[in-house]
């Protein structure tokens, strides 16, 4: 579940999958993790969640190039 929502707010948000983890538990490499089924504790989850539902993105974040 927990996987699920961070995808979709990477796809939402653009934010690179690092970035996320770095800003939510200073480890850039939580995305992979959970991606090859990590579970997160209580807390993490907890921070993820709170980060999830907070976060505004910035204008590069929003920004598409093509």
């Amino acid at each position: 579940m927990t996987l699920k929502r961070v995808e979709k707010f990477l796809t939402q948000t653009g934010m690179a999958w690092t970035k996320f983890g770095r800003l939510v538990a200073g480890d850039p490499r939580l995305v992979a993790d959970l991606r090859n089924g990590r579970e997160p504790r209580p807390d993490l989850t907890s921070r993820i969640e709170n980060f999830i539902s907070t976060h505004t993105p910035n204008r590069t974040e929003t920004q598409h190039v093509f």
